[in-house]
């Protein structure tokens, strides 16, 4: 058992409700497996889950815990701040791809 540290620019949602959540009401909650740690405070990018950089977000509130089926699980509350305009998403989403999602598609024609 151990904690595993997020990387503190990505925040990745895994469904497309949790995003819709987000620019919808502002605000979601998304639990993640095993326990991790998210700065409360730290502003991130925001990808969809097919790693489309889309918004700003703010993490909130972050509790991580056992649940009661015995699963370490983290609870991350997190803000929208402002969505991305279309170059910035474009260029958010190219250098994800290649720090962190590790997979590049080399360059984009202009």
């Amino acid at each position: 058992m151990g904690f595993q540290t997020e990387f503190n620019s990505v925040c990745k949602f895994n469904t497309e409700q949790e995003l819709y959540e987000l620019l919808e009401y502002g605000m979601t909650k998304v639990v993640k497996s095993g326990f991790r740690i998210y700065p409360t405070g730290q502003r991130v990018i925001a990808y969809t889950p097919e790693n489309q950089a889309v918004a700003i977000v703010e993490v909130f509130v972050s509790v991580a815990e056992i649940n009661f089926q015995g699963e370490e699980v983290t609870s991350v509350e997190v803000k929208l701040i402002r969505k991305l305009t279309e170059e910035e998403s474009r260029v958010q989403t190219e250098l994800a791809r290649e720090m962190y999602f590790n997979r590049s598609q080399g360059p984009t024609p202009s």
